[in-house]
């Protein structure tokens, strides 16, 4: 790509900013809900093209396409009444000493924003996904750089995107589609100014070169990377020892799933060592040699699994424990299974790298101090799970407070994996599981990312934002006077 073609788009795209703006909100609804239709009219050759391209399966990528038509059409509902707006008034008190002025404050659009497809989502975290539909609802023009793991998947979904664009009568400019060849043309991206912020889903290396990308510029703008995590499962006592072969068998099926290639995958298990885990590791050793093989994305994500993983088994203390007896191919991913204990993992960093695939480390504790001592140790993550009885919370307190602390997502007795799409959902962590804790990339949160708020002060009612207008032409909740109300403000 060249950079006076980046340009062109980049105008295209900034020009488009300025019309949005002066858009209606009900016709960005409408915008979104197009789109919506055109992904939905989507014919087989996308779910197709799809397998070829990303090895996944016909039944996980048609959920996958429902979940992206919802996540647009959710995201259209949250504009339309006016969730992302989070409008507010303070009416004046011309009596007060000093006179109390008009306030009123509304989120208003960053601008153009650079968004960055995962591999391993080629719908829903891809072209057409979350980045992209909560930077249009909060009324961003995008430029994606599509994913170069599924090329042909993202020209079809940019195309229906483009359709939908065209059909709801919005400038070219609000959306485009680029392939970059080099890390150098996606750099130009995100350091062009007219971009107001990224928006992407992969790698801790990749996201952290865009966040230095982007600080680096005179105006530096935000990245929202969601870089993956180990996401470490606290199995405790009280479940150890009473459920321990059905606790293997839920975990052998949470950690395979999709060939481990989710960012919620459960790769790390933490418990006390004792009979309780002996009858665990059995049952675990049982599942995962049964499971096949699976092609993985890609040949360079299997080579890249592979090579990961012998990483991790190879440091001190570590053993291998279990590792499926099929021989896979080149392209497949094995599920393994290795262990270390409390100690040798405190003391060896590299033993939180993220083994992006089917495979988990069992850290053996001694006590449960040393527990608490490994959470302590862990860096941010996307998700944390405590399989426990209502005992076990009781009596590790400490443990549930460290491990708050350390994910965006607490779970009891259930599997990170699947990540549903609602307003409660926070899918992001502390850094490196994310360069923002504060925000989530899935749910009507994540709309937030791409706003900003602004005030008026004393502005005549009939030049207002619609939101913020006297009579509520929007019907929106709006909080007047710290009051949420939707009545219409009477003067």
């Amino acid at each position: 790509m060249k950079l006076s073609d980046l340009d062109l788009i980049l105008e295209k795209a900034q020009a488009a900013s300025v019309a949005m703006n002066a858009y209606a909100l009900r016709r960005r609804v409408a915008l979104m809900n197009a789109i919506a239709d055109e992904i939905e009219a989507l014919g087989p050759e996308l779910i197709q093209t799809a397998m070829r391209e990303s090895n996944l399966p016909e039944a996980r990528l048609s959920g996958e396409k429902a979940r992206t038509i919802f996540q647009w059409r959710s995201y259209a509902a949250a504009v339309e009444n006016g969730y992302s707006l989070d409008a507010s008034i303070d009416t004046a008190n011309p009596q007060r000493t000093p006179p109390k002025p008009d306030i009123r404050k509304t989120n208003v659009a960053l601008g153009p924003v650079a968004v960055f497809g995962a591999s391993n989502f080629p719908f829903a975290f891809s072209t057409a996904g979350g980045d992209t539909a909560s930077a249009i609802a909060a009324g961003c023009p995008v430029v994606v750089k599509a994913h170069p793991g599924h090329p042909e998947t993202s020209q079809i979904m940019a195309d229906a995107i483009s359709r939908g664009v065209a059909k709801s009568g919005f400038p070219e400019g609000t959306f485009a589609h680029i392939f970059c060849d080099t890390n150098e043309e996606a750099q130009a991206l995100v350091s062009h100014l007219v971009i107001k912020a990224v928006g992407f889903t992969g790698s801790n290396r990749g996201g952290m070169a865009l966040v230095e990308v982007a600080n680096k510029r005179p105006d530096p703008i935000p990245v929202f990377a969601e870089m993956g995590s180990i996401n470490p499962v606290f199995l405790l006592p009280g479940k150890l020892n009473t459920a321990a072969a059905e606790v293997a068998k839920q975990y052998a099926a949470s950690l395979t799933l999709g060939v481990g290639q989710f960012c919620t995958n459960p790769g790390l298990l933490i418990c006390e060592d004792g009979a309780g885990l002996t009858e665990f590791a059995e049952a675990l050793n049982t599942e995962i040699a049964n499971i096949l093989p699976a092609p993985m994305l890609n040949a360079g994500i299997a080579l890249a699994y592979r090579g990961s993983r012998e990483k991790v088994i190879g440091q001190s203390g570590v053993e291998l424990l279990s590792v499926a007896t099929s021989e896979p191919t080149e392209a497949q991913g094995a599920a393994t299974v290795a262990m270390v204990s409390g100690i040798d993992f405190l003391i060896n960093d590299d033993l939180q790298t993220e083994v992006f695939g089917p495979f988990a480390l069992i850290v053996k504790c001694k006590d449960a101090s040393e527990i608490s001592a490994v959470a302590s140790k862990l860096h941010g993550q996307l998700t944390a799970t405590l399989l426990a009885t209502s005992e076990d919370l009781a009596t590790h307190q400490e443990l549930v407070s460290i491990v708050q602390s350390k994910c965006g997502r607490i779970i009891f007795n259930n599997f990170p994996t699947g990540v549903e799409v609602c307003k409660s959902m926070h899918h992001g962590g502390p850094f490196p599981s994310s360069s923002n804790s504060q925000f989530t990339s899935v749910g009507a949160d994540a709309i937030k990312r791409f706003v900003r708020p602004l005030s008026f002060q004393n502005w005549p009612d009939e030049f207002l934002p619609e939101e913020l207008k006297n009579v509520n032409p929007l019907g929106i909740w709006r909080t007047v006077d710290n009051q949420l109300t939707k009545e219409a403000i009477k003067l």
